[in-house]
């Protein structure tokens, strides 16, 4: 055991448990403030109500484009994540398309969403397309 270890025990415990407390809440803020967790806070805050009980259940989230009303799944996972869904909801065509620079997923995939519904045309004009069946289009 370290010295400063050492002098913790020796504290009072009334001591020791504030001590261990703001410790533990330390900890938990550090956590809560990577930018992982402020991307799945920020993207969770833009989702609908709709859109966020599709995305705890499943992992993914159902966005319709501006330009043609078009459904599109975005999935809980990296590239190839986006696909364009048919009139059943079974993936018609995979999308591939990812923002400049280094992001973390949620903050990709709030992008992808905020894409599809305010600028889809140049969205579909960026992404590369492939059969659905290329991938598995299962969340994570």
């Amino acid at each position: 055991m370290t010295f400063a270890g050492l002098m913790f025990l020796s504290y009072p415990r009334a001591v020791r448990s504030r001590i261990t407390a703001v410790h533990r809440l330390c900890r938990h803020y550090l956590a809560e403030n990577t930018s992982e967790a402020r991307a799945w806070r920020l993207l969770r805050n833009w989702l609908s109500s709709a859109q966020r009980v599709q995305f705890d259940e499943s992992g993914c989230f159902e966005v319709v484009g501006c330009d043609t009303g078009k459904r599109y799944r975005v999935y809980r996972r990296v590239a190839p994540n986006v696909c364009e869904l048919d009139d059943a909801g079974q993936p018609k065509e995979g999308l591939c398309f990812i923002p400049a620079g280094q992001l973390v997923l949620g903050d990709v995939m709030l992008a992808q969403k905020v894409a599809l519904e305010t600028d889809e045309r140049s969205a579909l004009a960026a992404a590369n397309r492939f059969p659905p069946g290329r991938t598995n289009w299962r969340p994570f």
